[in-house]
């Protein structure tokens, strides 16, 4: 056993002595979709039951002011991947893929030898075996996964091969991942599983048995909630079952969801916005993690996090470095997670680029998928394919940042909002933790610290569309991705 790090009587600290494990622990990466800050229990919700994800609160880790990379779906699965803000490889809304130049995670652990296998909701490409943007193409050795989000009894992928399923999805989702996690623990083999639920996205379409604890409310409230309450409950089996194979100790379990809550039934916790905006209702999300071989204690993290730091923090823990690794949006957060700093050290960008997204209909592509393979035939549809997706487009400005941009440095959030067309930029700087709800804009108040940020921004931005444009790719598709 070696000791982690030592931090010493500083500012009346106590000695701390965080021994970890001989070996890198497995890894669990759980998402929601759709599901709001205040869509928990844990978080005052007044409605909704989340026992499960209440008690990972308790005793593990929970971040108070964690928030997605962008305020919808396949750009934040993007930054979890990549470690990088999604616009840089041109994920800039739902239904955009990966790049098959980027470094995933899934690739990146794969180096020191561990199993791969994601779960559930892709949304990041196709999940048809021919694609170059399929999960197996992406660095994962096993998958059961949905080109978007499903509902009830879905037709899913099993490495390229639809099959009819079920139950519920979010059931569903971690039934497969406990197969994985079984397989791997019997060799004991080191994994990462990446699980990836459907829900809450709409339409929402609960059991009868999760909708029952909302009897009372307004139907839709019944089924969003009951989704959630379907999601806890096979959380809690998740852990439970981590437990009980006796692979608890070791595993580095993490919870997010992919965006802010959604407008009408949704919960921001009384942030400003919803899904869709950049504000911190369409941002912050509930957040929890555990891994009890180092963090023996619950504990609280106020700093803000981000989904982009997920891919550092796990290849500094697993002892990863990856040659060739382009520019990381996000930081390894230990060092926040083990005391040892207070503070978060580099600011969190977001650009919502305001480009529309791409319509995955996944229920009408599976059960078509299903179909053909039935009689033998394999769709080669390219908009289901994505053949074309490590293409580099066209240059794009690096002066001009049309949308909405954010530059987070706590407790100061400065917002850049152009407009697609005259290209004109207003400005709007709020201080998180005096006025969450970004009510009170502060730019004549604060005539030293705007200038400076209004740089960094501007120079974040420049980098991003650095990338967008391909500078910092070689030039040459990795020759083993995908076999």
């Amino acid at each position: 056993m070696k000791c982690l790090l030592i931090l010493c009587g500083v500012l009346g600290f106590p000695l701390i002595c965080l021994t970890a494990p001989n070996e890198p622990p497995n890894i669990v990466l759980v998402m929601a979709d759709d599901q709001g800050w205040g869509d928990m229990g844990y978080n005052g919700h007044p409605h909704l039951k989340t026992p499960n994800f209440d008690a990972l609160a308790k005793e593990g880790i929970r971040f108070d002011q964690f928030h997605a990379a962008a305020p919808v779906c396949s750009p934040t699965r993007g930054s979890v991947m990549t470690g990088r803000t999604p616009n840089r490889f041109g994920c800039f809304s739902w239904g955009n893929a990966l790049r098959p130049q980027e470094i995933t995670i899934a690739e990146a652990l794969k180096t020191a030898g561990y199993a791969t296998g994601h779960f559930g909701k892709w949304h990041l490409g196709s999940v048809q075996k021919a694609s170059p943007v399929s999960p197996g193409a992406s660095g994962f050795d096993e998958w059961v996964s949905s080109p978007n989000f499903f509902d009830l009894d879905p037709v899913l992928s099993v490495q390229g091969q639809a099959k009819q399923f079920k139950g519920d999805s979010s059931d569903i989702t971690v039934d497969e991942a406990l197969k994985f996690i079984r397989r791997c623990g019997e060799k004991k083999q080191r994994f990462l599983a990446v699980v990836w639920f459907g829900s809450p996205h709409d339409p929402h379409q609960a059991l009868d048995a999760d909708r029952a604890p909302y009897a009372g409310l307004p139907e839709k409230q019944q089924h969003f909630y009951g989704e959630i309450t379907a999601m806890d409950r096979a959380f809690g089996r998740l852990r439970k079952e981590l437990r009980e194979l006796d692979l608890r100790e070791n595993t580095l379990l993490w919870y997010c969801s992919d965006n802010g809550a959604l407008p009408k039934v949704g919960s921001t916790g009384g942030r400003r916005g919803f899904k869709g905006q950049i504000y911190e209702g369409g941002l912050a999300v509930p957040a929890l993690m555990e891994w009890p071989a180092l963090f023996h204690e619950p504990k609280v993290i106020t700093a803000p996090c981000v989904t982009s730091d997920i891919y550092p923090t796990v290849l500094e823990i697993a002892g990863v470095s990856m040659e060739k690794q382009p520019p990381l949006d996000g930081i390894d957060i230990m060092p926040l997670l083990t005391g040892v700093e207070q503070k978060r050290s580099r600011p969190i960008g977001f650009w919502d680029s305001g480009k529309k997204g791409i319509s995955t209909p996944a229920k009408a592509w599976m059960d078509e998928l299903l179909a053909a393979q039935t009689k033998g035939e394999e769709p080669a549809d390219p908009a289901r394919l994505l053949p074309d997706a490590a293409k580099i487009g066209e240059p794009v400005s690096l002066t001009e940042f049309p949308g909405h941009a954010a530059w987070l440095d706590w407790p100061w959030k400065l917002h850049r909002i152009e407009n697609k067309k005259t290209h004109e930029v207003s400005w709007e700087l709020y201080n998180l933790l005096r006025d969450p709800d970004e009510s009170t804009v502060l730019l004549a108040e604060q005539p030293e610290r705007v200038p400076e940020m209004q740089k960094n921004l501007e120079d974040w931005l420049e980098s991003v569309a650095r990338s967008l444009n391909g500078e910092d790719y070689s030039g040459e598709k990795k020759a083993d991705k995908g076999k």
